[in-house]
């Protein structure tokens, strides 16, 4: 049986589609293994995926609320929580480098974790890519001032790969791109969602994106009553910028006294502080974590950070969206639900009240009937694609060649 190994940093969001990929793979015949925090583990073991810890045993989600609650600067902010991520990667090198030993293959997920150790260790590789934007366009004669833009961009993005090359005594590269696979980027975003770069090397593939179809799960009682109790609800999921490591009030009165004013119901996720003592109105729930296959699927619309779990959800479950991006790459995901037209005007994070709020919510309401169709739409061409079933077939591929 052929062994594959992946790692990832990070939020829930940064896990979950690996573990998607990885059951994928274990049904078609392959030993997996999927490295993440310490605090992932219930997480990645009730999908019946193995798992092993990488890094230091810290709750993530606590940590980068806590370096978001330092600054107002949302570039800042962005910057220092992936100093601290990188920090982390770094440590854990020679963890993973264990972990990798033995194996056939290892999936280089978009945190970049195992590129250098599978280097080290001779083992093929596959890399995962997230951002488009991050993906050089190889085949496009570029001018002089792009290639010394482009030289700068890619000599500070290659620091953290260089970090740990110096760790096994190598030669430091002038690009991240060095430590890319020659065979295969995959791409798990929709080709319904997004163009392929005509200026990309054939080893970028949009396979689709990666989900389960058949995810169980069965609400409680009092989520079921309430679902059924009235008109769909705006699901409110902010993913990790709802974490909050000390009440914050204020930002969820916003929405409850725009959902109030606009008669909406709701269903609130995250903010666990606040809500401890916090009288939520009869018209609003507040929930846990709940799969967005189910969750999604019963929303009017949802209220999003954009990061790209739930970007993804919404277009998989044929959902409209009020995106409220706090930093760059989830105003990248932002971008793409506006294109498509499954989504009002972004909320930017700094302009975020309770008057921009129900400015978004009254355009869903009087766009409602066109974005909803669009979603369902991109739904159903999303479900032709397979886009796991495709992703394994490819990594397949790569096994098969070596």
């Amino acid at each position: 049986m052929k062994k594959i190994a992946m790692f990832t940093m990070g939020t829930r969001g940064d896990v979950q589609p690996y573990i998607y990929l990885s059951k994928g793979l274990m049904k078609a015949g392959y030993d997996v293994t999927l490295g993440t925090h310490p605090c992932w583990r219930g997480l990645v073991e009730s999908f019946g995926v193995h798992f092993e810890p990488v890094g230091p045993d810290i709750d993530i989600e606590e940590e980068t609320s806590i370096i978001r609650g330092r600054s107002k600067n949302a570039v800042m902010n962005i910057l220092k929580t992936m100093n601290f991520i990188m920090k982390i990667i770094e440590g854990s090198s020679k963890e993973v480098y264990e972990i990798c030993k033995g194996k056939d293959l290892i999936i280089v997920t978009h945190s970049q974790m195992g590129a250098v150790e599978a280097g080290v260790l001779g083992i093929p590789k596959v890399n995962v890519t997230l951002q488009t934007e991050m993906i050089g366009e190889k085949l496009r004669k570029q001018k002089f001032t792009e290639k010394l833009i482009g030289g700068f961009i890619s000599k500070q993005a290659a620091k953290p790969t260089n970090k740990i090359r110096k760790i096994y005594g190598l030669k430091p590269v002038k690009s991240a791109d060095e430590e890319m696979s020659d065979k295969l980027n995959l791409i798990p975003i929709s080709k319904f969602v997004i163009d392929r770069n005509p200026y990309w090397e054939a080893k970028n593939v949009i396979c689709g994106y990666w989900y389960d179809e058949n995810e169980e799960y069965t609400p409680d009682e009092k989520l079921k009553s309430f679902m059924e109790s009235g008109e769909k609800p705006i699901v409110l999921a902010l993913g990790a910028m709802s974490f909050e490591t000390a009440a914050d009030k204020a930002k969820l009165d916003m929405f409850v006294n725009a959902f109030k004013k606009t008669g909406q119901r709701a269903v609130i996720q995250g903010f666990r502080k606040t809500l401890e003592n916090y009288e939520l109105p009869n018209t609003m729930i507040a929930v846990g974590s709940i799969p967005h296959s189910w969750l999604f699927r019963h929303a009017k619309c949802v209220i999003h950070h954009c990061g790209f779990g739930t970007t993804a959800a919404s277009m998989i479950y044929g959902v409209p969206s009020i995106p409220v991006p706090h930093v760059l790459d989830q105003l990248g995901f932002a971008m793409q639900l506006e294109k498509k037209d499954v989504a009002t005007k972004h909320i930017k994070a700094k302009d975020l009240s309770e008057q921009t709020i129900i400015a978004a919510i009254e355009e869903l309401n009087s766009t409602y009937a066109v974005k909803k169709r669009n979603a369902e739409a991109i739904s159903s061409k999303i479900a032709s694609e397979n886009g796991v079933n495709e992703a394994v077939r490819l990594i397949s591929s790569v096994i098969e060649e070596k």
